[in-house]
């Protein structure tokens, strides 16, 4: 009786201790952070732009917390499957998401996304900007921009775009060009940016706008001839490329951009050691050097800036796919 009396006090004092400081039953688990594999979710098949910077930086990240970082690919309705997979996974850090633009566009375009960007994510920090480049088939007789906006004119309806999915941004940047441009083409959607581009060389369809990070190798080797590049300034791999806005449609500009968020409720200290590593890793030297190579801007920021960046960009898009009237096919 008297052992049962002893737990019983014993219990009892050990509640009453963590309801007068609760920091410290929260924040016990965090010093021992991380004690086990990280799971770094892409929500995109493997091969595209977002999979290769994600497996890129895991590496760093790895070698900065000193465990495992697990890159899992879980596709699927434009990214959909995976982000609801961390929103509802526990909010400890050992579950985070390489995020896209995605985060912000999916509740613009679908009645039920299954997430909400601010209430079910907390960000971590942002890592990279990629632009996009418009690229036509080389069998497509036009060697720069306004050669073929007047080509694709003249075959209004006849020509078909790649996309990586509807309501991808490679598909809103596409509609937002086709609008200025006054082209009408079919859209023929894909289920990633590495079998768009693969549709696209099979000549299944003749122009795309796509992140240039994987259509690079394929500008390169002669597969696709690049015509335009969607950010404010021309990119250093492909200087004889101009932007979209200076060929004569001002203010537009596209960019894929990635960062990673947890789910939320994630203790601050584990956020901030995962924020700490990402900026380790962005600054490497070697990752610094496969970046910019692929034509990506190298970004890192605090996870307050990063969140303030998901909120704005909200905005804007929300913005631009009820004016454009934008839907995924």
């Amino acid at each position: 009786m008297f052992e049962r009396r002893r737990k019983a006090l014993a219990a009892t004092l050990a509640g009453a201790v963590a309801a007068m400081y609760p920091w410290r039953s929260q924040s016990t688990p965090d010093a021992k952070f991380p004690a086990a594999p990280i799971k770094m979710v892409v929500p995109f098949p493997p091969g595209g732009p977002t999979d290769l910077v994600a497996r890129l930086l895991a590496g760093q990240i790895a070698r900065q917390l000193q465990t495992m970082v697990v890159v899992q690919n879980i596709p699927g309705a434009n990214g959909i499957v995976g982000m609801r997979s961390v929103a509802g996974a526990k909010a400890d850090g050992y579950t985070v998401l390489f995020n896209t633009s995605s985060l912000v566009l999916s509740p613009s375009l679908y009645v039920d996304p299954g997430f909400d960007p601010a209430k079910d994510f907390d960000a971590v920090s942002s890592t990279v900007a990629m632009p996009l480049v418009l690229v036509v088939h080389p069998d497509v007789p036009a060697q720069d921009f306004h050669t073929f906006v007047r080509y694709a004119r003249q075959r209004a309806g006849n020509l078909s775009y790649a996309s990586a999915g509807g309501g991808n941004v490679t598909h809103l940047a596409t509609v937002l060009l086709l609008q200025a441009t006054g082209i009408s083409a079919m859209h023929v959607p894909y289920r990633g940016s590495a079998p768009a581009l693969a549709g696209l060389m099979g000549k299944q369809a003749q122009f795309m706008v796509n992140p240039l990070s994987d259509a690079l190798p394929h500008i390169q080797a002669g597969r696709l001839r690049a015509l335009a590049v969607t950010s404010t300034q021309r990119v250093g791999v492909l200087p004889g490329v101009p932007t979209v806005a200076e060929l004569g449609i001002a203010g537009f500009q596209v960019q894929a951009w990635h960062g990673v968020v947890v789910p939320k409720g994630t203790p601050a200290p584990v956020v901030q050691q995962l924020n700490s590593a990402i900026r380790a890793a962005l600054a490497s030297q070697d990752v610094q050097a496969q970046l910019v190579q692929r034509g990506a801007r190298i970004l890192g920021s605090t996870p307050e800036e990063y969140a303030r960046y998901i909120r704005d960009e909200e905005l804007r898009w929300s913005a631009v796919i009820r004016a454009a009237d934008i839907r995924p096919d």
